[in-house]
């Protein structure tokens, strides 16, 4: 029974997994063969044995790439069961010392990573969905010229319902892109049986001739075949949401044998009818099929372009708790997943970009120029961060270490190689919509360690300050909560509740909260309670990365160490800082602005902690940064 139970669970995430882990990489057949042989940019000319090697380095790329590479050995770094760059990032970054050169070297490629993810974001939409609305021209040229406003309603439409959450949606995941891939397979298996010598291409060496053969053209194919992965990298950064074991039983029962069949399919129909290149994937439907894929098809894409932004929203949460974004407004849209949630600002953000891409480029071929460089900047990052990781956390010696990630690297490495030529025929925007988001988390993290330096030397210990509060201090009733980043120091806003009121409460908590480098933290490890002197306690929290803070919910356990405390007569206290930039040294002017418009236009720290509104008292002071 228990095994039945189990197995049904297994089912059930693993058909879950292929909706929501494997959109993207899912709809790569609709673009990748068509860029290799017939895109703008060096197209391989069909012939069997450029076809036979073009195949072959799809197939083991989808081998060595996702299956060995992302299924069998980057699954292995998780974080607490948690995936994806900023989570291998804090597992990195946890045995080394606060100042070493490698925690801030790992830093900045990590930061790197995230902000080419975010590249990445805004490409997928836009390409999936222009290459699927693509298919109605196949049908008759009277749709081109509609081609791009049906692709702009639908992403508007996809970025618009973002707010209402994805629970219902999510549901319908799983089951739709099983059926996509059930059809990716059975067209591939058609095309394939009328022409079987493409299963030749299993084989290594016709790959490895065709670099023989075509060095320098096999060189600029490589930006092509590379958008067989697209995808890859979710793998990883949607563990935390199913698990290592459904995500591998879903690549290798389904995804991978579908893509395989399709990719194989349009080898063998390219071979049959080189002029089918206008877009080998429709053309392996039957004529009758065509308009019903175009529907399955833009499903597909929709569902692939919604896991990209579920996990910039994801990643936005996690740098804003580990401290290198500014407070956001976060919604949670599912009272059962607290995984689902929505950023406003990041969605709008996204869509005014999408919006760009569509109507700067204008075709999902256009695209493609821009198309991988992010991608594959994003999975050499994950190869270095593996090798730290194996070396600092798993205890591994260097050797073994470098060995096991050293192919990894130098086949991505490759890949990112081959994309470098196609920047300026697009692929400069992922570089520069990933830097300027790459300064904005640079900026922040610099900011406020500056900003914390600041206020740390004006700052009083805070058991000084307790021994020093005699009768002579006015007593007000109630208690007093008070935020601080540090609890050895007297907050800004106790200091400035002094001043202003000339009294105190009866009792004053002072509450730190840390993030630590962990996605979730244990409830039993969640508070820690230390009473002093004159009626003053000190209170610890601690959250994970993956986490949101609720201090009214975790103040509730403080009674069980003996701080019990009424909501009606608690008051929250913080501390807003005005800062007044300046040029110095530490931080260059025009950083100094972009911190400073960041900070007075950061979420509002009570509905970041999730504190009573009707309860919450701001005092504020003068910060010169």
């Amino acid at each position: 029974m228990a095994s039945h139970a189990f197995n049904s669970r297994m089912a059930a995430l693993s058909l879950a997994a292929l909706g929501v882990v494997y959109g993207d990489i899912g709809t790569s057949p609709l673009y990748a063969l068509k860029e290799v042989f017939g895109g703008a940019h060096h197209p391989v000319p069909i012939t069997p044995d450029n076809v036979l090697g073009i195949l072959s380095v799809v197939f083991w790329s989808l081998m060595i790439v996702v299956s060995l590479k992302y299924v069998v050995f980057i699954l292995r770094a998780d974080n607490k069961g948690e995936g994806g760059i900023m989570a291998l990032m804090a597992l990195a970054l946890h045995p080394l010392q606060e100042d070493s050169w490698l925690r801030r070297f790992i830093i900045v490629i990590g930061l790197s990573g995230a902000a080419l993810f975010y590249g990445d974001g805004i490409i997928t939409p836009a390409i999936s969905v222009l290459s699927a609305v693509e298919g109605l021209e196949v049908l008759t040229p009277t749709f081109k010229p509609y081609i791009l406003p049906i692709s702009l309603v639908i992403l508007v439409g996809l970025f618009l319902v973002q707010r209402r959450g994805t629970a219902t949606v999510g549901r319908l995941f799983g089951p739709i892109m099983m059926l996509w891939f059930i059809v990716l397979g059975l067209l591939g298996i058609a095309s394939i049986v009328h022409n079987t010598q493409v299963l030749q291409a299993l084989n290594p060496l016709h790959g490895l001739r065709f670099f023989e053969n075509n060095p320098i053209l096999g060189f600029f194919a490589l930006g092509a075949c590379v958008l067989a992965l697209t995808g890859a990298e979710a793998l990883y950064a949607d563990m935390g949401h199913f698990g290592r074991r459904p995500i591998r039983l879903a690549w290798f029962g389904l995804a991978m044998p579908a893509l395989v069949l399709n990719y194989f399919g349009q080898g063998a129909l390219l071979l049959q009818d080189p002029a089918a290149i206008e877009n080998p994937f429709y053309r392996l439907a039957p004529d009758w099929f065509v308009l019903p894929m175009v529907g399955l098809a833009t499903m597909a894409t929709v569902i692939a372009s919604q896991a990209v932004i579920s996990g910039a929203f994801s990643i936005t949460q996690q740098a804003i708790q580990l401290g290198f974004a500014p407070r956001m407004e976060i919604s949670h849209t599912s009272e059962q997943e607290k995984g689902q949630i929505y950023l406003p600002s990041i969605n709008w953000t996204l869509l005014l970009a999408v919006i760009a891409l569509v109507a700067g480029f204008q075709s999902s071929s256009n695209l493609a120029a821009a198309y991988g460089i992010a991608v594959t900047g994003t999975m050499f990052i994950t190869d270095i961060l593996a090798f730290i990781v194996a070396r600092h956390v798993w205890g591994w010696p260097v050797w073994k270490a470098f060995v096991g990630a050293l192919p990894f690297a130098l086949i991505d490495l490759g890949f990112f190689s081959a994309n470098t030529i196609k920047i300026a025929d697009g692929g400069w925007f992922p570089l520069i919509f990933g830097l300027m988001v790459y300064l904005v988390l640079s900026t922040w993290r610099r900011g406020r360690d500056l900003l914390k330096t600041r206020l740390m030397a004006d700052a009083m210990g805070i058991d000084g300050f307790v021994d020093a509060i005699d009768d002579s201090i006015t007593r007000v009733p109630g208690t007093a909560v008070f935020l601080t980043a540090k609890p050895t120091i007297v907050p800004q806003a106790m200091l400035h509740s002094m001043k202003h009121y000339k009294a105190l409460h009866e009792r004053n908590v002072i509450v730190s909260v840390s993030v630590d480098d962990v996605p979730h933290v244990e409830h039993s490890k969640r508070i820690a309670v230390q009473p002093m002197k004159n009626h003053f306690w000190q209170v610890r929290l601690h959250y994970g990365f993956m986490e949101r803070p609720n201090i009214p919910q975790a103040l509730e356990w403080c009674a069980e160490n003996g701080l019990d405390l009424n909501p009606m007569d608690t008051s929250f206290f913080l501390g807003r800082e005005t800062l007044i930039p300046r040029i110095s040294s530490e931080m260059s002017f025009w950083r100094e602005k972009v911190f400073v418009a960041m900070f007075r236009n950061a979420g509002s720290a009570a509905q970041f902690f999730a504190l009573p509104p009707n309860r919450v008292v701001e005092l504020g002071t003068q910060v010169v940064l």
